[in-house]
């Protein structure tokens, strides 16, 4: 693989403008290269032919030293003579230029160009590396005060009561454990706030950092080891739908800090992730320097290799000597938050800790491709042998066709729904990755956990091959003569199907991807208690998913229905008949459109963003068009036939506005690329037309619903089956452009990162006083 698209696929994605432009300087590289091959005519016009160079003449490996009898003196002469790097200060900082001294030869103002075009790419490198490792430099600093609490409040909690050991038997032992733990983790923080003896501690001197031991200070230059935990409060970060009720009725949050083996588990666990977290960005900022490094040195090898100059040396030093080169703080604050984690979360077992902390990443096994190919294999098969089973038993025109339509079809589309969400869903991760959508980090699942769509597919086709096999089997149009009735073991398979799923979901041992399932549960239960959990994207992005998928859960009520009330063995449903089906017709319909408004009003409420309202009044819009939908259905009067056609397009135009500008970033008038928006991952525009096109189309699809076209080959149950489909189609196209905005967003804001909430709030104001 070429060095550019190594380098291209191990950015970090969101901090892809802030890597060296690395095709654009080879570009400047080819303009200069094409020029000297316009001035400089080859030495051999027709080239040697490979026939004559069997037997090639061997130079020896010293032969350079006599063809370059140049002394190293006089080489560095000439390397001076090229350029000249400067460090100049601009706007309180420090920046670079280099002066190219050969800019009076023919073609020199192309590398003129290259050079100022180099600096300014080296420039920000460097500005960026140095501002994140301040960045980092303080949130060390923070996780000290933390460690420094966890320590007390370790001893707190495991030492029996003061009145039985002496108190300066405790002080001793606190202050060599705190000693150890800031010793190994010591960053940029005051000399006279450390309590250890001969610790190495990084000083913050101008742009350096140097290492020096630091003496203890004598008593009362800071205050005794466990008088820290009178100066720390207990962060109730975990939010519960208690903690949100008291938060609105104003009750104060209890913060005083109980002593328990509980609350320490908790605590461990919160500023054991803090550290995971803190040294994945370590390991980020260690791999940006590095490959930034490697890409000026590649990119001044070819300039070299290009113009047969030597000034790739000059260049090079000056990158060594720079912050980006000579900066070893990441390198010692992963040695040190290294030690901290091993000695203090792994119990002093460092492949365990090492383990957390770089996990491997996650290999695609071969039994996973095979398993989701014989799957699809299988699905394909069952799919002919089961259009050859309708077309051989001639079954669509047989007397029990529609009576299977009634009550069977709607049990068997289910299935179909989930499948489909499935297939899109694959195809969504497989796009993403493609474009390097970071829609792990976006969802925030837990490192190495998140699914490859050729798990995803694996699924979906395991279930479709279980609905196939159970469609088979019950594909029976002929009544009992005897009886009267079907079989009553194949009219149950479609139940059995439903609980083995539910099971399957449900299953709390680490088989059937567990950290997935359960990442999905945890999500739904914040969807349904929407207002009582702060929203985040992956609640509301699944909230969304469900507000296309309303005719799986209709079908989910009509499994209630049907095997609760209607006889089973007699395929015969009184559904339509009952008004308490029909009333929660409308409440099942309309649970993922409230869950989606309670959920606005949460972020209106918690934010204070008006466009969070707007979008809470799009969803009761919708709300209020898919009740009258339905009370037309059910109905049929003219007086619903127009509150529904009304209101459905009120709510399509909404939705539709809402989507395209706001959801999607497009239809942006002064983009430079001009109804879309400025950054695309998508290199052909005209994908994001054809999407705003299907976006609109598909939007209008609940027409039929209303105006009701009159499809005579074609039973009602099934064109419902093909509007839903058609809907949970174009969500699989709004899920990719939605989550490349949103990507989009945070490599504009260089979000890299998620944030992890810390136990211990310190109160800074007491420490000023003091």
């Amino acid at each position: 693989m070429k060095f550019g698209k190594e380098f291209s696929s191990q950015m970090v994605p969101e901090w892809e403008k802030a890597y060296v432009h690395y095709d654009y300087l080879k570009t400047l590289l080819k303009d200069i290269q094409r020029f000297k091959q316009r001035t400089r005519p080859p030495a051999s016009p027709g080239g040697l032919k490979r026939n004559l160079t069997l037997y090639r003449a061997f130079s020896g490996l010293t032969q350079w030293q006599r063809h370059n009898p140049v002394s190293p003196s006089s080489a560095s002469d000439i390397e001076s003579q090229t350029i000249l790097v400067n460090s100049v200060s601009k706007n309180g900082g420090h920046s670079y230029e280099t002066t190219f001294r050969m800019s009076a030869d023919e073609g020199g103002e192309y590398e003129l160009v290259y050079f100022r075009r180099l600096d300014d790419e080296f420039n920000k490198v460097d500005k960026f590396y140095k501002s994140k490792v301040q960045e980092l430099l303080k949130e060390a600093a923070t996780l000290n005060t933390q460690m420094d609490a966890l320590i007390a409040f370790r001893i707190k909690v495991e030492n029996p009561p003061a009145s039985f050991f002496d108190r300066t038997v405790e002080m001793t032992r606190l202050a060599s454990d705190i000693a150890a733990s800031t010793a190994e983790l010591s960053i940029s923080t005051p000399a006279g706030a450390r309590a250890s003896t001969h610790m190495d501690v990084i000083e913050e001197t101008g742009e350096s950092k140097q290492k020096k031991p630091v003496e203890v200070k004598a008593p009362g230059t800071r205050p005794a080891p466990l008088e820290i935990l009178e100066k720390v409060k207990i962060n109730n970060t975990k939010e519960t739908p208690r903690s949100t009720i008291k938060t609105v009725l104003g009750v104060p949050h209890q913060t005083e800090i109980k002593f328990n083996r509980e609350n320490l588990r908790k605590v461990e666990d919160q500023l054991k992730q803090a550290f995971v977290e803190f040294y994945l960005k370590l390991r980020l900022l260690k791999s940006y320097c590095f490959l930034n490094t490697l890409a000026f040195s590649k990119i001044m090898k070819k300039y070299d290799k290009i113009t047969l100059r030597n000034a790739s040396n000059s260049y090079m030093k000056m990158v060594d000597n720079s912050y980006l080169g000579s900066s070893e703080e990441v390198f010692k604050l992963m040695e040190r938050v290294e030690a901290t984690f091993i000695k203090h979360f792994s119990n002093s077992n460092r492949s365990k800790g090492m383990n957390i902390l770089r996990p491997k990443a996650k290999r695609e096994r071969h039994r996973t491709t095979f398993s989701t190919g014989f799957f699809a294999g299988c699905t394909a098969a069952l799919i002919i042998a089961l259009i050859f089973i309708i077309r051989t038993h001639d079954i669509l025109h047989k007397q029990g066709q529609k009576q299977y339509m009634d009550n069977m079809f709607p049990l068997y589309s289910l299935f179909a729904y989930i499948v489909l969400h499935m297939l899109m869903y694959a195809a969504n991760i497989y796009y993403w990755r493609r474009f390097r959508v970071n829609y792990s980090f976006i969802f925030g699942f837990k490192q190495g956990t998140e699914l490859g769509y050729r798990q995803v597919l694996l699924v979906g086709f395991g279930i479709s091959v279980l609905a196939l096999l159970t469609v088979i089997g019950n594909l029976d149009m002929e009544i009992d003569p005897l009886s009267k009735d079907y079989d009553g073991l194949t009219e149950y398979l479609p139940l059995i199907l439903v609980l083995v799923l539910l099971v399957a979901l449900l299953f709390p041992f680490n088989i059937f991807y567990r950290s997935s399932r359960f990442f999905f549960l945890v999500c739904l239960f914040h969807c349904i208690a929407a207002p009582l959990y702060k929203v985040t994207l992956p609640d509301f992005f699944l909230a969304d998913q469900f507000t296309s998928q309303v005719q799986a859960l209709r079908n989910l009520e009509f499994y209630i229905c049907y095997y609760g009330w209607g006889d089973v063995r007699h395929r015969t449903n009184y559904c339509s008949k009952s008004t308490v089906f029909n009333t929660f017709d409308f409440i099942v319909a309309v649970i993922p459109y409230m869950s989606r408004f309670l959920q606005c009003l949460r972020r209106l409420f918690v934010e204070k963003d008006p466009m969070h309202g707007y979008n809470g009044i799009k969803y009761f819009l919708t709300i209020v068009a898919v009740c009258m939908r339905t009370a037309l259905n059910l109905d049929g009067g003219k007086g619903w036939e127009v509150l529904a056609l009304t209101f459905s397009v009120l709510a399509a135009i909404f939705c539709t506005y809402w989507d395209l500008v706001l959801d999607w970033g497009l239809l942006n008038r002064h983009s430079k690329n001009r109804w879309l928006r400025d950054k695309l991952l998508v290199s052909k525009k005209s994908v994001y037309f054809i999407a705003m096109l299907l976006n609109v189309l598909l939007r209008f699809a609940w027409i039929q619903t209303v105006v009701k076209f009159d499809f005579d080959f074609m039973h009602r149950n099934t064109l419902i089956a093909i509007v839903a489909c058609l809907e949970i189609i174009r969500r699989g196209i709004w899920n990719f452009f939605r989550l490349e905005n949103e990507h989009l967003n945070n490599v504009g804001k260089y979000r890299a990162f998620k944030s992890v909430p810390l136990p211990f709030n310190h109160d800074e104001d007491e420490d000023k006083d003091l």
